[in-house]
């Protein structure tokens, strides 16, 4: 999906909100400014597109599929892999930005409410919305293996700045959480087709990274 065929879509989606397209596209030039800032390897317009191409999949299945559509445009329009607050700021954005477009109040709260649960990826079992949200945003976890290579070393160009001993620590602690779990999809349409791989995928990092951080600090150990 390019530039023009996201722009399709998003004016597709303030169409049956009945939103004025020519404020709208500001938004979106807004957008895809921010999704396509130089230091973002993974959280950009790509991922966008993932996430609304695997959402689609589900739309019959959604209680409000716009604001689902809404909270994937907006999840990570704010983000430093150096802060703690992306989530918060998002929200805040997607809510100042909504208002200015007239959208209805309980539609935005709701689409804040679903990108400030990208915190911790949790949601409860009533809430179907939230969890087709979190599975699709999780998606990527249960790619092909060429495909999740690619988003792992995505990941890690995101977080240059930090050593390679502190990313393995904090990756590995983020993946040894998914894989604790009873399930890391809500959803039984993405639990069927990607749980599987997910957990494959997932171990298979999981592996790597301890088998590279052990060597590292024996071979530190050893020079000292």
């Amino acid at each position: 999906m390019k530039l023009k065929q996201l722009k399709t879509n998003w004016d597709n989606l303030l169409q049956s909100l009945k939103v004025d397209l020519l404020l709208g596209e500001l938004i979106f030039n807004d957008l895809a400014t921010a999704y396509s800032n130089s230091t973002r390897y993974y959280h950009n317009l790509q991922h966008i597109e993932q996430l609304l191409t695997v959402a689609n999949l589900m739309k019959d299945e959604a209680k409000n599929f716009s604001v689902i559509e809404l909270a994937i445009w907006f999840h990570d329009v704010i983000y430093d892999s150096q802060a703690q607050d992306n989530e918060v700021k998002s929200a805040a954005y997607a809510e100042q930005v909504l208002t200015s477009l007239e959208i209805d109040n309980c539609m935005i709260q709701s689409v804040k409410q679903l990108i400030l649960k990208t915190q911790f990826h949790q949601t409860n079992l009533e809430d179907y919305d939230s969890q087709i949200f979190l599975d699709v945003d999780l998606s990527i976890l249960g790619a092909s293996q060429t495909e999740y290579q690619i988003y792992s070393q995505a990941i890690r160009q995101e977080y240059s700045w930090l050593s390679q001993a502190s990313y393995y620590v904090g990756r590995i602690k983020v993946l040894e959480s998914f894989l604790a779990r009873s399930r890391i999809y809500y959803t039984e349409y993405l639990f069927n087709r990607l749980e599987s791989q997910a957990r494959f995928n997932l171990q298979q990092e999981l592996q790597q990274l301890k088998f590279v951080f052990r060597k590292n600090i024996f071979n530190t150990y050893k020079i000292m």
